[in-house]
């Protein structure tokens, strides 16, 4: 065809690392500790409540409201409402997408226009930048910078701060949206009140909207505290809040999120999905409303699978730390989310010259060879910063360590072949 097939709206986005990292993870023997799923079952209520949405009342195999089965959207504001100190109206603002990615697309689509520029907080969750540009959108990034660690100790997702002056510098005339990620995925960063209060305020200063993506709230470790931003005065005109089913309940393959905000900003989400999805599948929206009416009768005790999930995989954070610092790794002590990742700063040091395009990040090269090499998948993370400051940030890897316990110990006994070889 001698026409331009692919529209201009994918100019430049067409290139994702994430399908060469999880081919390369098939490819090998591997320990997959790179992609951010369970490997282990949801809670049994949930597993439940999806066999009794698909083998129950036959109606739910039929379509149900467009913008959320109405059980789920009733449970969801009431949930939230009390968290975020709202009145929220199930029909006007909340709305079910498919997953939380989903409930992104359709923010992106709806609220930017050409020439609006986006100001992401790096390193961030890689679909902000694609969404934004495919939009007509600008993307604006700052950066979260490190502070060192005490000497000889672990450096901690908290030692990673906004710089006051330089966040506010990217506000401008054009800027119409703020992403912000807490917890933060790759870091594992739980934004505190005090830093919200500053983002919350230029915010407001230049009447900015804010899309805040929660999709981790609930796995917070070590006594930190999730804080939604639309909870803060004067935020909830002016932020869209977006949960995930699947990481509240480990059942990532469910793929059912949400958003959450006033209707006068709903009203254009609302118009994106009913000329898209237009609608969401109803029995694993059923399954999940199901899910969160026992967690309000739960929540606050401990047989709230929101307390036992981040104590259970508190352990296993844990466990990751001890075991990747035998083989010269050092890993950094996040706060929260399903991730931490680790400094290779050392190996960049003793082996600078691993396979690979020497114009590819260290990192990307470092993973693929720990692939290739010690049956280790883990993330680089340069792919989560733009790419003026990849190389500024290519001596990280993300691990995840929501896994089974067999998993981990099999990444022992990869960590402890590897041990025996020399280290940097």
């Amino acid at each position: 065809m001698a026409k331009q097939l692919q529209a201009r709206r994918l100019e430049g986005i067409d290139h994702n690392p994430w399908v060469e990292f999880i081919r390369l993870s098939k490819e090998y023997d591997v320990v997959n500790l790179g992609q951010g799923f369970p490997d282990f079952s949801p809670p049994d209520f949930a597993v439940q409540a999806f066999q009794q949405a698909t083998t129950g009342n036959f109606m739910l195999n039929q379509y149900t409201m467009a913008f959320g089965y109405p059980p789920l959207t009733k449970i969801l504001a009431s949930f939230f409402g009390k968290l975020l100190g709202q009145e929220m109206d199930p029909l006007k603002n909340v709305l079910v997408t498919v997953g939380a990615y989903g409930a992104l697309f359709t923010a992106f689509q709806a609220l930017v226009d050409e020439g609006d520029e986006v100001i992401i907080i790096e390193p961030a969750f890689d679909c902000y930048e694609p969404m934004t540009m495919m939009a007509g959108g600008c993307p604006v990034f700052v950066s979260l910078r490190p502070s060192p660690a005490p000497k000889g100790q672990l450096g901690s997702s908290n030692d990673w701060q906004l710089d006051p002056t330089e966040l506010a510098s990217k506000f401008t005339p054009r800027t119409k949206i703020l992403v912000l990620n807490t917890p933060n995925n790759p870091l594992g960063k739980v934004f505190s009140k005090k830093e919200l209060e500053l983002v919350a305020a230029l915010c407001q200063q230049h009447d900015v909207l804010c899309i805040s993506d929660e999709v981790y709230q609930w796995l917070v470790y070590d006594g930190h505290q999730h804080v939604s931003i639309a909870s803060l005065p004067g935020m909830w005109d002016r932020t869209l809040t977006i949960g995930s089913a699947g990481k509240s309940f480990s059942a990532t393959g469910w793929k059912v999120g949400w958003v959450m905000g006033p209707d006068n900003i709903m009203k254009h989400l609302r118009t994106v999905h009913q000329n898209s999805i237009f609608h969401c599948p109803t029995q694993a929206q059923a399954a999940v409303a199901q899910c969160f009416e026992r967690e309000q009768q739960h929540f606050g005790q401990p047989s709230s699978y929101f307390l036992q999930l981040p104590q259970a995989m508190g352990l296993n954070r844990d466990h990751m730390i001890q075991s990747l610092q035998s083989v010269g790794l050092k890993p950094l002590i996040p706060q929260g989310s399903y991730f931490l990742i680790a400094d290779i700063s050392d190996f960049k040091s003793s082996m600078p010259d691993l396979p690979g395009a020497m114009d590819d990040p260290y990192d990307r090269r470092f993973a693929k060879w720990m692939i290739k090499n010690k049956g280790l998948a883990a993330i680089p993370v340069s792919i989560f910063y733009s790419r003026p400051h990849q190389k500024d940030f290519d001596h990280y890897v993300r691990f995840c360590f929501v896994k089974e316990k067999t998993t981990l110990q099999a990444m022992d006994e990869r960590l402890c072949s590897w041990k025996g070889e020399p280290q940097p």
